[in-house]
């Protein structure tokens, strides 16, 4: 959501008379994670998150008993912003895509406590133990993707790496999507393999004594139809190499 609402400020940003907009995107999209993980229900959510349309117009108090003015202190000197104008285009336009009914209502649902970075920790993952620019069989594709499971549930809850003197460490990342801004990670403590000791002796000890019991369970997973179109309709496929055949002969 944060990075949906961010790329229309952007498009918002891009026009003439509404590019002082711009300027809160980043405190509009950091004032979205604030709401959903100081919130404690829905609708004190969607009232924190609506404050931000009287905020950027220098207005603290609100209209909402969940939350009736803002939590910062007095903004003077560097804390001041550029406030924008009420009833200018800037302001207007960016009030539209903040207090959009449809994107409320998903403020409404957001979860403080999961999120989406997980899932997509995991599937980059996976790209390390199957590649893309390589080809498996369904089997070997599944093998992999056990494998990643399981080095993934052995280092998602690593703990957050220290110093000798035991001062917590950061990183900073400048990924792209943020066009030159910087990110502040922890940084973990290093990743272990120990399935990897227990599948060798589980091979070694177990399947290389008596393989029959695996072999069975290995032909009891079902493997699906390959989704190529030349196995699906050979017809077809027959018909456009008779037709490249034609075109040849012509030419």
């Amino acid at each position: 959501m944060g990075k949906g609402i961010g790329k229309k400020i952007d498009e918002l940003a891009k026009r003439k008379s509404t590019q002082d907009a711009g300027q809160w995107r980043k405190s509009v999209v950091n004032h979205l994670y604030w709401a959903a993980s100081t919130s404690t229900s829905g609708q004190e959510a969607v009232a924190k998150w609506t404050s931000v349309a009287n905020h950027m117009q220098n207005v603290h108090t609100h209209d909402n008993a969940l939350f009736p003015r803002c939590l910062h202190g007095p903004l003077v000197g560097e804390g001041s912003r550029v406030w924008l104008k009420p009833s200018t285009a800037a302001c207007e336009r960016l009030s539209d895509i903040v207090l959009a009914p449809r994107f409320v209502k998903d403020v409404e649902k957001i979860s403080p406590v999961y999120h989406t970075s997980t899932l997509e920790a995991f599937h980059s993952l996976i790209i390390r133990f199957s590649p893309k620019s390589a080809g498996f069989s369904f089997r070997g594709m599944l093998a992999r993707l056990q494998i990643a499971a399981l080095h993934y549930n052995e280092n998602a809850t690593r703990s957050h790496a220290t110093t000798l003197e035991g001062v917590l460490r950061y990183a900073i990342v400048y990924p792209k999507y943020k066009r030159g801004d910087y990110t502040v990670r922890a940084l973990k403590t290093r990743a272990t393999s120990v399935y990897i000791d227990q599948l060798m002796a589980l091979l070694f000890e177990s399947v290389v004594e008596d393989p029959l019991p695996y072999q069975e369970h290995t032909d009891k997973v079902p493997v699906p139809e390959p989704l190529c179109a030349q196995y699906e309709r050979p017809d077809k496929q027959e018909a456009v190499s008779r037709h490249r055949s034609r075109f040849f002969k012509r030419t």
